[in-house]
């Protein structure tokens, strides 16, 4: 595809689309429930909101507290249009822009936290702990993962190593990093996105202070963050970048929707753990990962 339309078609992607998916789990949820439900597109609503309302800082707050949101959410974006669309393809791609993705993230991780201790806040800093806490292992997980894609395709390049090989190492990884996706956007049974209640929230007891457009920014960049995550699970099982271009797109497309669904299904019918199951959680998400890379070492040493 032509580049000057296709960076903006993934743009627009990234930007316009990935609010839809927290809508359609909502949506699904309240299918489980027997209730009529928000409108698929709440969040949108609630961004428009957001940005024309006022943003009330804290006294004790430097300017980090307005920082931390933008540059998250930048790091994410960039995150995003480091990974293939399918058809569309990458916005930037060289040898080892995957390295590059897995810190975006990692800085994403690390503003939001510092954005959440620039409050002085007891609850937001035992937000912030519990996340950084959780990421060690999740974060684990993922690189991992990224070996096993690499070890498959020789290569550390996310075009190249988006073309995954059939057979149960295929399974074990799709699960793992099924798992590692609840945990990275805050899930049920990791968290629930919903709660209201300090003691128990992890990732939304961060942002209980933002307001205004830092907290549209936030919300965001967590549906971005989600979609990111549905693409790199759906390309790391389906291959997609092998098909035809439409068959490709609806591919992916169909894909991210049976993830956003399955989401919705997990938190319609799970209950959240206590904090000291979630380690045990993403261990074995971390070990599943593991198993996927033996699998991968062997076949290609055989």
């Amino acid at each position: 595809m032509n580049s000057i339309i296709a960076f903006p078609a993934r743009l627009a992607v990234w930007l316009l689309l990935a609010p839809l998916l927290p809508g359609i789990i909502n949506k699904v949820k309240a299918w489980v429930a027997g209730r009529r439900g928000p409108p698929v597109l709440q969040l949108y609503y609630d961004l428009a909101r957001l940005w024309r309302k006022g943003v009330v800082v804290s006294t004790l707050a430097s300017p980090g507290f307005i920082a931390g949101p933008a540059v998250a959410w930048v790091a994410v974006l960039a995150a995003a249009l480091l990974l293939p669309l399918g058809p569309l393809g990458a916005s930037l791609s060289f040898r080892g822009d995957v390295i590059l993705l897995l810190y975006l993230l990692a800085l994403a991780r690390f503003c939001t936290a510092w954005a959440a201790l620039e409050t002085g806040s007891a609850f937001e800093g035992m937000g912030a702990a519990r996340e950084v806490s959780f990421a060690v292992l999740a974060e684990a997980a993922v690189v991992t993962a990224v070996l096993t894609l690499s070890l498959q395709s020789r290569s550390v390049s996310l075009s190249a190593m988006l073309v995954p090989a059939a057979g149960s190492g295929t399974l074990l990884l799709a699960v793992g990093l099924f798992t590692v996706l609840l945990a990275e956007n805050c899930r049920v049974p990791f968290d629930d996105p919903n709660t209201h209640l300090e003691l128990t929230m992890i990732h939304e007891v961060m942002v209980l202070d933002h307001s205004g457009p830092p907290l549209a920014a936030v919300l965001h960049g967590a549906a971005m963050k989600l979609l990111l995550f549905s693409v790199l699970l759906v390309q790391a099982v389906l291959p997609v970048g092998k098909l035809p271009p439409a068959a490709g797109a609806g591919a992916l497309v169909a894909g991210v929707l049976v993830v956003t669904v399955a989401v919705g299904l997990v938190e319609s019918l799970m209950a959240r753990v206590a904090f000291r199951r979630v380690p045990l959680l993403l261990t074995t998400a971390f070990l599943l990962c593991v198993f996927a890379l033996l699998i991968a070492w062997k076949g290609g040493a055989a």
